[in-house]
């Protein structure tokens, strides 16, 4: 055999064979056959869910990628918007009230990415501010947060229990009636922040636990000579306070007096009494108070019972009870409007006389100011008042304490 023989590159052909070998036909391999366990159905099974869930697996994602872009896009809200979702609503009735709103427009994407962010249990009731634009991302998350939006009723001082009934009452964001007008002096004014959904009767609970707590706050830090006995009759003080005077720079001066003068057993004589007694919690007379009313008795005026009323006569805010239980130290027994809407005091009864033929000398001035025609207009006394009513001039605002000394030597 030569080098060039085709076959002289196969090994086997340099085998030397016999004759018969030679014509024998070449031995062919048989081809593998698959192991029984290959071909198992329950390995063909597991192989199709392999690949199924491969398949859903990539489907998933790509649902996710798509997802995550329009939970994050900008929403279809046009501007600003407050959305109020009902207590008791669930994740779909939540998505539904948002579409209907335009808050969202996806509610299914809204849907999935609550479960996703496993935020079903986060969602919560209330009334919501949605910005413009806000992403189904913003909109889970403002939910989830609580951010609900706050609403406030402001209580100003020196109203009496009845008034501040019908202020809440008319308040459209409070819900449910009060069942009965609190006890005077028991509420603290002040401006109270509250959520829709809120009643009537849980606000009045708050005033009434803010003004406990103030109360025993105030009590507890009082001046130690101060001729008060419990805490029920520092409201009752601060409620004069209250009435008598506006002015923050006065309240201890005013307070001073009272307290002076029950130390020396005189009567507080304060107008406001007066007015309580007879009206009550409506607190306004709508008039001026005549002079047979002055000596009118009821258990509320002082001009005519001795020590402080029977109870408060409004509702004193903060800065009338600290007033009260710190009054200044003064021996003043005496103030009178200014005619500039405060008081000036005196110790003595002859100043006071003093300071009251000064007030009547200003009004005299201002009523001598208005022209002709407008005090021909102005309001006359009422009908079966005297001519010794206590009716101010008509170019007066309301003064406090305007008639107090010119009726009772050693009154107020």
């Amino acid at each position: 055999m030569t080098a060039t023989d085709p076959n002289c590159g196969d090994p086997k052909r340099f085998m030397p064979r016999s004759p018969r070998t030679a014509i024998e036909p070449d031995t062919v391999e048989v081809p593998t056959r698959r192991s029984a366990r290959a071909r198992h159905p329950l390995v063909v099974i597991g192989n199709a869910i392999i690949s199924i869930f491969v398949l859903l697996a990539v489907l998933a994602g790509v649902v996710l990628f798509i997802g995550t872009q329009h939970f994050d896009a900008p929403g279809p809200l046009p501007q600003d918007r407050i959305v109020n979702i009902p207590h008791g609503s669930g994740m779909r009735d939540i998505a539904d009230v948002l579409t209907r709103e335009g808050v969202i427009d996806q509610p299914w994407v809204f849907i999935g990415g609550v479960l996703v962010l496993k935020a079903r249990e986060g969602l919560k009731a209330g009334e919501y501010e949605f910005k413009a634009h806000s992403s189904l991302r913003d909109v889970v998350a403002t939910i989830i947060e609580g951010k609900v939006v706050a609403h406030q009723v402001s209580i100003p001082e020196g109203l009496t229990s009845q008034q501040i009934v019908t202020r809440l009452s008319a308040d459209d964001v409070l819900t449910g009636d009060i069942k009965a007008i609190p006890a005077e002096g028991s509420l603290l004014p002040d401006t109270y922040n509250f959520t829709r959904g809120v009643t009537r009767e849980q606000m009045i609970e708050r005033m009434q636990q803010a003004q406990q707590r103030a109360v025993e706050e105030i009590w507890e830090h009082r001046s130690p000579d101060l001729p008060l006995k419990t805490p029920e009759q520092l409201v009752t003080l601060a409620s004069l306070v209250e009435k008598e005077t506006g002015k923050s720079d006065e309240r201890s001066r005013v307070a001073a007096v009272f307290v002076n003068r029950l130390k020396q057993n005189m009567r507080l004589q304060s107008d406001p009494t007066i007015i309580y007694g007879l009206v009550g919690g409506k607190g306004t007379l709508g008039r001026p108070i005549m002079k047979s009313e002055i000596s009118q008795p009821t258990p509320y005026n002082t001009y005519v019972i001795n020590g402080l009323p029977p109870g408060p006569i409004t509702n004193p805010g903060r800065a009338s009870l600290e007033a009260a239980a710190n009054p200044a130290r003064t021996r003043e027994l005496y103030f009178v409007a200014d005619g500039t809407g405060g008081h000036v005091f005196a110790e003595t009864y002859e100043q006071q006389q003093r300071n009251v033929a000064r007030l009547r000398s200003i009004e005299t001035d201002q009523k001598d100011q208005v022209p002709i025609d407008d005090q021909m207009n102005s309001p006359q006394p009422p009908q079966g008042a005297s001519a010794n009513s206590v009716v101010p001039p008509p170019a007066l605002p309301p003064l406090r304490g305007t008639a107090k000394p010119q009726h009772v030597p050693g009154g107020l």
